[in-house]
């Protein structure tokens, strides 16, 4: 007997292009599913939940990111899934990216470059900008370095010209010394950020590295200095999002907590392309490891590139980085693992591993799981773009 069709309702912008990937991964579910009938938004860019009042469909998936929404949202008479996380609450079953983790990945990258001061730029008054924030600032805490952070609008309005917003950020920029490593919210932020350097004849990457969220590539290419950028993971997060509104519309019970998704990794381009390292002998082996990751050596060749003892290049090492020689080098690997771990090629695990500069797969597991808490595998399966059998 043919299955029930099913009416689901998009009532999001499919502009973005984090949308699209999300647009992606519901789509994929929808058609694996077999009996899904999607019912995009007319509008490009937006539509109210309300608006869907008494439309005979069967689930809904939405940017829920106004309280008034959220009302409309919770009248209507089927399930709706939220992907906002603009509400620090959302009193809807909710899919979205983890916003610390993304804040924490984009710290983990910059600090890979070597900087030690860094700062963040980004809105007042949205959730998931303060909880990137909080993931940024609590990872360079963890590292030892220094944080400055602006929250200032950038939204024009009756009361303020366009524009408006690069007099903040020129002032603050300028109480930031060089080098530095500057994660803004999103992308259209960071570019506001390289504009400002422009002005105040800052050079990027070497005097000020930027990092924005989103992956939005109109935005990271055609910037005056291509922006590198966490990206979002969000074809995951639509095949998540269709996976929950599914199992609701079968009756069963939302989860009781919201489902966060890792980000699937960043996106470098010349924006960080730096390694921001006072010490020259240090700066030379930091280079040297990231140029040579997939090469097997250690600390004994960096040994070989600078005139120094391994206990003067450790205590060099912990002074810029805050780690041993043998420390950055297992980071520098167990980070480019991540990112061949959920890259497009699905590499065998063995293949990583010697792409890693790891002489046997025991050592990289050992490695990876110290650095992680997980094997490789299991790293692998969290982050996979694809998120389980459909029903």
């Amino acid at each position: 007997m043919p299955r029930k069709t099913r009416q689901i309702a998009l009532a999001f912008p499919l502009a973005p292009p984090h949308l699209v990937q999300v647009l992606r991964g519901i789509t994929d579910y929808a058609r694996r599913r077999g009996n899904w009938v999607l019912s995009p938004n007319p509008d490009t860019y937006r539509m109210s939940v309300g608006d869907l009042r008494g439309w005979p469909g069967d689930g809904v998936i939405a940017m829920v990111d106004t309280p008034a929404e959220a009302r409309a949202a919770q009248s209507l008479s089927i399930p709706v899934v939220n992907l906002s996380g603009r509400l620090r609450r959302s009193s809807l079953p909710r899919v979205m990216v983890d916003q610390q983790g993304v804040g924490r990945l984009a710290a983990e990258h910059l600090l890979d470059c070597g900087f030690r001061r860094f700062g963040y730029y980004g809105p007042p008054d949205v959730w998931f900008g303060q909880l990137r924030c909080r993931g940024f600032v609590e990872r360079i805490d963890e590292a030892g370095g220094e944080c400055s952070v602006l929250e200032a609008t950038t939204a024009p309005g009756r009361s303020r010209r366009w524009g408006h917003w690069q007099q903040p950020l020129l002032g603050w920029l300028k109480t930031l010394a060089p080098p530095v490593g500057v994660m803004a919210t999103f992308d259209a932020r960071a570019a506001m950020v390289v504009e400002a350097c422009g002005v105040l004849g800052l050079r990027v990457p070497n005097d000020v590295a930027v990092i924005g969220v989103d992956n939005h590539e109109v935005v990271c290419e055609f910037c005056p200095v291509p922006l590198s950028s966490v990206d979002r993971n969000g074809y995951r997060i639509g095949r998540e999002a269709a996976a929950l509104l599914d199992r609701l519309i079968s009756g069963r019970k939302p989860p009781q907590s919201e489902i966060l998704l890792p980000p699937s990794g960043v996106v470098k381009r010349r924006s960080t392309d730096v390694v921001a390292v006072g010490d020259r002998h240090v700066a030379a082996a930091v280079e040297y490891a990231h140029r040579h990751v997939d090469e097997p050596f250690g600390v004994e060749r960096f040994l070989r590139l600078v005139p120094l003892s391994r206990r003067s290049l450790e205590h060099r090492f912990r002074r810029c980085l805050g780690l041993t020689p043998y420390e950055f080098l297992c980071r520098v690997r167990v980070e480019h693992a991540k990112r061949l771990l959920v890259g497009p090629e699905k590499r065998l695990l063995r293949e990583v591993s010697t792409a890693c500069g790891f002489t046997e797969p025991r050592r990289f597991r050992l490695i990876f799981r110290r650095a992680t808490g997980m094997s490789p595998a299991e790293y692998r399966r969290r982050h996979a773009d694809a998120s389980g059998n459909v029903p």
